[in-house]
């Protein structure tokens, strides 16, 4: 068993490069690439689940690290380690990425190998940025993902396809320089790229100049997350790229890609410049909220069905932000599970998309009406999902919102009011888009005789429904893991916000909140 603790985190990132290898030497036959790309995603699932199974809970620091000298000079190390924070973003990643096979089945008719190549070779660099713990290591793996997603738009598309695979990757490649360019300066300091080394050297105050660079450091890094999360005003590339995205595409960019970037602020700006992001707070917040507003109001006047979803993201996602740097247990706790939450509810929202535009090949909202009818079980599934999206209470979405809103009232009131109101818009938004799309009479007769799902699109869907009815009203199953993880970065902030914190009269963790508040949902219920 030591032997698999001390290797699982090499084994989940390089299980789907090796598949992606093998895919390179198998015949074209369709149907045999497809089960094995399955298959490969399935057992890096389960290797993957090790790591919930054995992380020992209560416990801060990374686990199951790896740190063995990589290259002499400069000093690079294969640095891996988790903590509760990015382990259950390698869960998110590995239990999608069998879905996403799945809803390809049919929707990929040409180049079928070269694509699920490219999902496998993504799947192994995104699993990466979540466990590198060399910075150097970490910035190989962020930039990694970027061309087989690129060439996954590019290649697969439809639309302006090249426009949004070009702009995607003009925008996070611009953007990640800023990071390189702070990455570097911290090695000429400190003689290595090891994140815990570094962090420790600033903490004590060995690195020379750090005082005076630090705000600029701080904003390399925060450009380079920013414009991934995607925060406003730096958003203006998502709605392109998702459109014209494979459904596949689309459903590791919202649900993945884009937490690469709120955990890059969580781990990185919050872990290496806690009094810098402390300063920047209150600016940073304040693009959060217009971010959470403006997302809310452009998806309600989007015609496109698939744009509306993807402006649901900024808005979305506006939430983690503000958790983080509310700089609250509840806050930071809340975003992680929002980060969660968002994963699965706007994957299975852009599953469901991609399903009706196999048959149909359009997302204009126009061109539906009356869907319920011809397709009952399709309805009952995007209404379910829709409404753990709304954050209906026992579902997943209710619990990070939550948190974030009592995070964000406990560090300012504003900032707690202002946010509320994204709640009641993203329920306007997407309860009318429901009604438009799936209530009435069918208005198009092509839609009288479109299909239900297949037994192969309700196998790809019922595991996210699951997910969400489970993170909705057992959340204390991802909380016991999160919640050590968050106390220790907040454990470098000033006494007064520890004090706040985890001292405070009455404190409960996100955990504790979370459990009492389904709870009374429960109790209610019962009434």
């Amino acid at each position: 068993m030591n032997l698999i603790n001390n290797n699982i985190l090499t084994i989940v990132i390089f299980l789907p490069l090796a598949g992606a290898i093998l895919l390179l030497f198998f015949p074209r036959r369709h149907r045999d690439i497809r089960y094995f790309a399955l298959a490969v995603s399935l057992i890096t699932l389960l290797a993957s689940l090790h790591l919930p199974w054995y992380l020992v809970r209560g416990q801060s620091g990374f686990q199951f690290e790896e740190n063995i000298p990589w290259i002499a000079h400069p000093n690079i190390h294969y640095h891996l380690g988790i903590d509760g924070i990015s382990m259950w973003l390698v869960i998110l990643t590995t239990f999608l990425m069998p879905m996403c096979v799945l809803i390809s089945w049919n929707s990929i008719g040409d180049r079928v190998k070269e694509f699920f190549i490219l999902m496998l070779v993504l799947e192994t660099a995104m699993i990466g940025v979540f466990v590198a713990l060399d910075l150097f290591l970490f910035y190989f793996f962020w930039e990694a993902t970027l061309i087989p997603m690129a060439l996954i738009i590019g290649m697969y598309g439809h639309g302006r396809k090249i426009y949004a695979s070009v702009k995607f990757f003009l925008y996070t490649m611009i953007a990640s320089v800023f990071m390189l360019a702070a990455v570097i300066w911290l090695y000429a300091k400190t003689g290595t790229f090891d994140f815990v080394d570094i962090q420790g050297k600033i903490q004590s105050g060995q690195v020379a100049g750090f005082e005076h660079a630090a705000f600029w450091l701080f904003l390399g890094f925060f450009v380079a997350f920013a414009v991934k999360v995607p925060l406003f005003p730096l958003h203006t590339w998502l709605p392109d790229a998702h459109v014209e995205a494979p459904t596949a595409g689309s459903v590791l960019l919202a649900a993945v890609l884009l937490k690469m970037g709120t955990y890059g602020l969580l781990r990185f700006n919050l872990g290496l410049f806690p009094d810098q992001s402390r300063r920047n707070a209150p600016w940073i917040i304040a693009l959060a909220i217009i971010g959470i507003i403006y997302g809310a109001l452009v998806a309600m006047i989007q015609p496109n069905i698939k744009r509306l979803v993807a402006y649901t993201s900024v808005s979305h996602l506006g939430f983690v932000v503000l958790g983080i740097f509310s700089f609250t247990q509840i806050g930071m706790d809340g975003a992680v599970y929002q980060m969660l939450s968002h994963g699965i509810s706007t994957g299975a929202l852009f599953m469901l998309l991609g399903m009706i535009y196999d048959r149909r090949h359009t997302y204009d909202i126009g061109e539906y009406g009356g869907l319920a009818t011809p397709m009952p079980v399709y309805a009952t599934f995007f209404a379910f999902i829709m409404l753990s999206s709304v954050g209906l209470p026992l579902l997943n979405g209710f619990i990070g919102e939550f948190m974030v809103l009592s995070g964000a009232f406990q560090a300012k009131q504003l900032y707690g009011i202002l946010a509320a109101t994204g709640v009641i818009w993203s329920a306007c938004y997407l309860l009318w888009m429901y009604q438009r799309v799936f209530y009435g009479n069918v208005t198009n007769p092509v839609n009288n005789s479109l299909r239900d799902l297949s037994a192969r699109e309700r196998v790809s869907l019922w595991p996210l429904a699951i997910a969400a009815l489970v993170m909705g009203v057992a959340p204390m199953l991802w909380l016991h893991s999160i919640d050590p993880a968050v106390a220790a970065t907040l454990r470098q902030f000033s006494s007064v916000v520890q004090a706040h914190a985890a001292h405070a009269p009455g404190y409960l963790s996100g955990a504790d909140v979370a459990r009492n508040g389904v709870q009374a949902v429960l109790q209610v219920i019962g009434r």
